[in-house]
């Protein structure tokens, strides 16, 4: 299993909060957010952990490298991106081959029991050949502009909506893909959309089958105050 994390965002609400550490690099519960997921993708049988940064911040690249020098599983790539889905494109020939990946954001924080069971999951649809992708959802709403995501009673997602017409979940950020679906991330790059949610979307309108696995909660620090509240919620796992 292949992971990725894309940690390219300015992370300007921190930085405008007096928060001057690259986010990839903040630390909740004694652990920085990247070494947090790394640590997790590893005990969680990472085969690779692809990692894109941007080029602001030469810490970020030298504490990366410092973890390379030490045998950890990871690639990574500098590169400043328009969206975190321009920054999937610049992984995506690192994400080419027969093995599913894994993909989230440097700051989605969710509980690792739970992470546990989506892998699993994951690995049994895609090798029954069920589904093409698992998604990451939950019912608890901690995001200014949340994703909605509509299912079935089987959890077969049917729509990415931006507006709640009712659906029961939002995205969480934690997508479980198979290579096939890079062939319509490059789609859509190519004319020219630039969000994540449209190339959910596009997943759907081009015929792969997507399923949500539901989390407890998944939230993401764009605050000041979600560090704390980060470190609360790790707490609790133990």
């Amino acid at each position: 299993m292949r992971y990725a994390i894309i940690a390219a965002g300015e992370g300007s609400r921190l930085a405008q909060e007096g928060i001057g550490t690259p986010k990839p690099l903040v630390e909740v519960g004694g652990m920085m957010l990247i070494d947090r997921l790394l640590r997790i993708f590893i005990d969680n049988g990472a085969s690779e952990v692809c990692v894109i940064i941007n080029d602001r911040h030469p810490s970020t690249q030298e504490h990366l490298q410092g973890l390379l020098q030490k045998g950890w599983p990871l690639k990574y790539i500098v590169k400043s991106t328009p969206s975190s889905m321009h920054s999937l494109y610049e992984l995506s020939p690192l994400l080419e081959g027969d093995e599913p990946f894994v993909l989230t954001t440097v700051d989605t924080v969710f509980r690792e029991k739970e992470f546990r069971a989506f892998v699993a999951a994951l690995e049994q649809l895609v090798s029954s050949g069920k589904a093409d992708g698992l998604m990451g959802v939950t019912e608890y709403i901690d995001d200014e502009k949340p994703l909605y995501v509509a299912t079935d009673e089987c959890l077969n997602i049917q729509a990415f909506l931006d507006n709640d017409s009712n659906p029961r979940y939002i995205s969480g950020g934690i997508y479980g893909l198979t290579p096939r679906s890079l062939k319509t991330l490059r789609a859509c790059v190519e004319r020219g959309e630039s969000r994540m949610r449209n190339y959910q979307r596009a997943l759907l309108a081009d015929g792969l089958t997507l399923k949500a696995w539901p989390f407890g909660q998944v939230f993401d620090i764009d605050h000041a105050s979600d560090i704390a509240k980060a470190e609360a919620f790790i707490m609790g796992e133990s």
